[in-house]
C-alpha cells in the first residue's frame, strides 16, 4: 500500500503522507510549456495526452505521495447543457438553461476524463485521486454565471426560491454520483469533493444542504466501499460541527480551524490539511518552522489518519523551489 492510502484507512505510518491541491499548476515551468500547446483551457483539459502529462508532473518534480487528476470541476456540467467558457484574465463564464431543460448526464460526453485516468494508472504506481466539485460549489458557479467573492446569487436563490435551490442540488448530486463512479471504474484510487465556496453559507443553509451531501457520499460509499472519499470545505472554522454528519472517510480543512480541534472532533476519520498556503511566500526557514510546528501538533494527537496538505491550492505566483522544499520537509519529519 501507499502512505496516502494507509493514512486514510487508519493503518500504521512511518511518516505523514503529502500531496498538494493544485500541485500541477502555473507555478511550474513544465506546466506552462504544456499549457501553451492547447488552444484554451477547456481544450487543455480535454486533451488526454496533455492532461496525462500534467497529472504526472508532481511525481517526477515534487516527489509527492499521491497524484490528482488534472481536470476542472466545471467539466461535467457541459453534458448537462451548461455552456462553460474560460476567457483569458476573466476566469470561467457559464450560461445555463432552465433546470427543467437540463440534459441527462452521459459519462461518454466526458470520456476524455476517464481515459486520462486509465493512462495515468498505466504509467504510475502512485495512488490517483479522482475529484469533482461538490453540489453547492457547482451550483454557486451556475447561478452566478462566473466566479465571485461572495456568490450572492446562490444565497439569494436559497431564500427566494427554496424549492428551486434544492432541485438544483438534487440534480447536481445525481450527476456527481454517475461522474465520480465512472472515475472509480476507470481506476481512481480515492476521491475528493471540492466545496471551495462552502464558506459563503450560513450554518442554517449548510444544514439544509447536508442531506444532499449525505446522499452523495453515502451512495458513493455503497457503490465503491473500498475507495476512500475526502470532503474539502473552505469555511471549516464555522461549519465543522455540521460537516461531521457527512459519512466521508476524510475531511480536508482550511486554516481557519485549528488542527487540534479537527483531530479531536473527527477522532476516527482522517484529517487533511491545513497549512495556510501563504506560508510559501516566506523564506525556507519560516516554511520549515511552520510545517514542523503543524506536524508536531498532529503527532502529539495521532500518528495515522492524517495527510499533509495546504488549506487551499497552490497559487501561480509561488516559487517552485519553495514548493519542492515544503514537500521535502514533510517527508523528513519523523514521529
Amino acid at each position: 500500500m501507499s502512505p496516502f492510502l494507509d493514512a486514510l484507512k487508519g493503518r500504521p505510518l512511518e511518516r505523514f503522507p503529502v500531496w498538494l491541491m493544485r500541485q500541477a499548476g502555473r507555478y511550474m515551468p513544465e506546466y506552462r510549456n504544456l499549457r501553451a500547446k492547447a488552444r484554451d483551457f477547456i481544450d487543455f483539459c480535454s486533451n488526454v495526452e496533455l492532461a496525462t502529462e500534467v497529472t504526472l508532473l508532481p511525481e517526477r518534480l515534487l516527489g509527492v505521495d499521491a497524484l490528482i487528476l488534472f481536470s476542472d470541476i466545471l467539466v461535467p456540467l457541459q453534458p448537462l447543457g451548461v455552456e462553460v467558457k474560460f476567457l483569458p484574465g476573466e476566469g470561467p463564464l457559464l450560461e445555463s438553461p432552465p433546470l427543467e431543460d437540463w440534459k441527462e448526464f452521459e459519462p461518454s460526453k466526458v470520456e476524455y476524463v476517464f481515459e486520462t485516468i486509465r493512462r495515468v494508472k498505466e504509467r504510475s504506481e502512485l495512488p490517483l485521486i479522482g475529484f469533482a466539485g461538490a453540489p453547492f460549489t457547482l451550483g454557486a458557479y451556475i447561478l452566478e454565471g462566473k466566479t465571485s467573492r461572495d456568490f450572492k446569487e446562490v444565497r439569494k436563490t436559497f431564500y427566494r426560491e427554496r424549492d428551486r435551490w434544492h432541485l438544483l442540488m438534487e440534480k447536481l448530486t445525481d450527476m456527481l454520483i454517475a461522474y465520480l463512479s465512472q472515475q472509480v471504474r476507470a481506476g481512481a484510487d480515492a476521491l475528493q469533493l471540492f466545496d471551495s465556496w462552502a464558506y459563503v453559507m450560513s450554518p442554517e443553509m449548510f444544514g439544509e444542504y447536508l442531506p444532499h451531501l449525505r446522499r452523495l457520499v453515502s451512495t458513493l460509499k455503497e457503490l465503491h466501499p473500498e475507495v476512500p472519499l475526502i470532503y474539502f470545505f473552505r469555511g471549516s472554522g464555522h461549519l465543522y460541527r455540521l460537516a461531521k454528519e457527512i459519512p466521508a472517510d476524510g475531511f480536508s480543512i482550511d486554516w481557519t480551524l485549528p488542527v487540534e480541534v479537527a483531530l479531536k472532533e473527527f477522532p476516527s476519520r482522517a484529517i487533511q490539511g491545513n497549512l495556510d498556503p501563504s506560508v510559501l511566500y516566506a523564506d525556507k526557514e519560516t516554511i520549515k518552522s511552520e510545517v514542523e510546528k503543524l506536524l508536531q501538533r498532529v503527532a502529539e494527537n495521532r500518528k495515522t489518519l492524517y495527510v499533509f496538505n495546504l488549506g487551499h491550492g497552490l497559487a501561480p505566483d509561488m516559487e517552485f523551489e519553495k514548493v519542492k522544499y515544503l514537500v521535502e520537509v514533510v517527508k523528513r519529519f519523523k514521529f
